[in-house]
């Protein structure tokens, strides 16, 4: 079994479905955030307040490049890793890319009701909330579409279930 990358805005469930698929696949599963942080020693948040985006987008793009050349995992990524090129490229040929997608305003429900959202992620906009999910999911699902091999809408499937349509598309 090659890679699975899982890819899509912020609490669409990738963390959580990716240590799932993992499980039913016998794999190891990675967030890439939380990897990133562990390496920086730093929370995102810190990142972003030290380096600013830009930093921290550098920081991404080189965990994202270790990931894709290992073997076997289920790769949460980052919302903003498919901003970058050479990201997506890092990431073709390394696996199968899904994106997980939802509505802005489920979105946006999912990030008010998870305290680690808050206290881990910096807004990446002036104007924040709601509004900025719907402008950055504009910016980014173009994105998203072109890098995903599949996609399964997370709207109404609790974690369980989109982990399991992952596993019958991997093994499909």
């Amino acid at each position: 079994m090659t890679n699975i990358f899982l890819t899509g805005y912020r609490a669409t469930g990738k963390t959580t479905v990716a240590n799932q698929v993992a499980t039913a696949l016998s794999m190891e599963s990675i967030d890439a955030d939380v990897f990133l942080e562990q390496q920086a020693g730093l929370t995102i948040a810190e990142i972003f307040a030290a380096e600013g985006e830009i930093g921290f987008r550098d920081r991404e793009s080189a965990i994202v490049k270790q990931l894709a050349a290992r073997e076997q995992l289920v790769v949460a990524l980052g919302g903003g890793a498919i901003l970058r090129e050479e990201n997506r490229q890092a990431l073709q040929g390394r696996g199968i890319t899904i994106w997980l997608t939802a509505s802005a305003e489920t979105i946006f429900e999912r990030m008010s009701t998870d305290p680690l959202t808050g206290q881990r992620r910096p807004n990446l906009t002036n104007t924040g909330g709601l509004a900025e999910v719907r402008e950055l999911l504009q910016q980014r699902d173009p994105l998203y579409q072109a890098a995903a091999d599949f996609s399964v809408d997370t709207e109404e499937l609790s974690p369980a279930e989109v982990a399991s349509r992952i596993v019958e598309l991997v093994r499909g």
